[in-house]
């Protein structure tokens, strides 16, 4: 049996963020295809600690509280650990643990890496952040046995930046289920009356440039910005200060048949992420049959195809200011887009088939 240990999420089962999610989607069907999962796990996150959970083995591995170390603490000891384990693979899946790759070597390991986004272009990482997170994409690209990128954009990136080619394995998005609209009534919200943004509210995600533009928009809807941070910052703090009857933040919503009937029932769902490859918050608008509209980078446009699946808008307040008005004069183009954005949902964007590709590049690392 393939023992697979897989390093760098904050853990299983806990659905926090999109590694989690991913973690969650991989590590459940691996193990129906007689895989031996091991998931590690922030020791601080867990109240119980279960030896195995779904067939899953979980191992909780202390780290620092501070945020800026977190990762990098929690991935060495869980890379240390991984190494002198059983297990046949490393499968990482941050960006931070990319100069740990010779660890694995010691112990003859077959390691992968699933690298995210351009982390060292993230404003949170200015300076010494910035250059640690280049840095470290390079020596993964040396270090690691095989590379992972989510989204062909990134794969481009890989290859410019670092003459190193990687497979894409897309992130996957989640069945659709009808939501009621009993849902949204608890935020006073009705139908079409709202627009929708999701994600955390950092500055790569430019709510704060889509907040700018709709407050100067003379749109009557509401804007219902989901998402917060987990601890005290001045850009959130500014932010949610902004709130009034037009603009609402709902922190985070927990509860999925909410948060998938806020997106069901949006006017349209408007995406400011600029770094990141394929975006699970873009996946969960286009399988609730979302009017998207999205800042124009190549990682969007790859996953709405050029503006089959979407429209764009350039990273200025005017411009959204101008899209804002264009859509809601446009009521036929938002049906239509809704009607068909499910389509770009290809079998790249399964997470049947995406487990199949995470198997396959396995076992071709222990077939060498």
């Amino acid at each position: 049996m393939m023992r697979i240990a897989i390093i760098g999420s904050r853990g299983y089962p806990y659905v926090y963020g999109g590694f989690e999610t991913f973690v969650k989607e991989l590590s459940e069907r691996l193990v129906k295809q007689n895989v031996e999962v091991h998931v590690y796990c922030q020791r601080n996150l867990f109240k119980n600690k279960p030896v195995q959970v779904n067939g899953i083995y979980l191992h909780y591995i202390p780290t620092l509280p501070q945020k800026s170390l977190n990762q990098i603490i929690h991935s060495f000891f869980s890379i240390v650990h991984a190494t002198f384990s059983k297990a046949d693979v490393l499968l990482v899946v941050n960006l931070a643990a990319g100069p740990m790759g010779w660890i694995p070597k010691l112990a003859g390991k077959k390691t992968m890496i699933n690298v995210d986004g351009v982390e060292w272009l993230r404003p949170k990482w200015k300076g010494l952040g910035a250059k640690y997170f280049y840095w470290s994409a390079k020596m993964a690209t040396k270090l690691y046995d095989k590379i992972i990128t989510d989204a062909e954009g990134m794969r481009q990136i890989y290859l410019k930046e670092f003459d190193k080619d990687s497979t894409v394995i897309a992130y996957g998005a989640p069945n659709f289920s009808p939501s009621t609209v009993h849902s949204i009534e608890r935020l006073n919200l009705k139908p079409d009356d709202y627009y929708l943004i999701v994600g955390r509210l950092i500055p790569d995600n430019n709510a704060d440039l889509i907040i700018s533009g709709f407050l100067k928009s003379d749109s009557q809807k509401k804007l219902v910005v989901v998402g917060d941070v987990p601890y005290t910052d001045k850009y959130a703090s500014k932010l949610k200060a902004l709130q009034n009857d037009r603009l609402i933040f709902t922190g985070y919503v927990n509860d999925q048949q909410e948060l998938m009937a806020l997106y069901q029932h949006a006017f349209a769902y408007i995406h400011g992420h600029k770094y990141g490859g394929t975006n699970p918050a873009m996946l969960k608008a286009m399988s609730n049959n979302c009017a998207i509209l999205a800042l124009d980078t190549v990682f969007n446009r790859e996953m709405l195809n050029d503006g089959e699946f979407g429209l764009f808008f350039d990273e200025d307040i005017d411009a959204i200011v101008l899209a804002l008005k264009t859509l809601e004069l446009d009521t036929d183009t938002v049906a239509a887009l809704k009607k068909r954005v499910a389509k770009g949902l290809t079998k790249k964007y399964n997470w049947d088939s995406i487990t199949t590709a995470y198997k396959n590049e396995l076992l071709n690392l222990l077939s060498k």
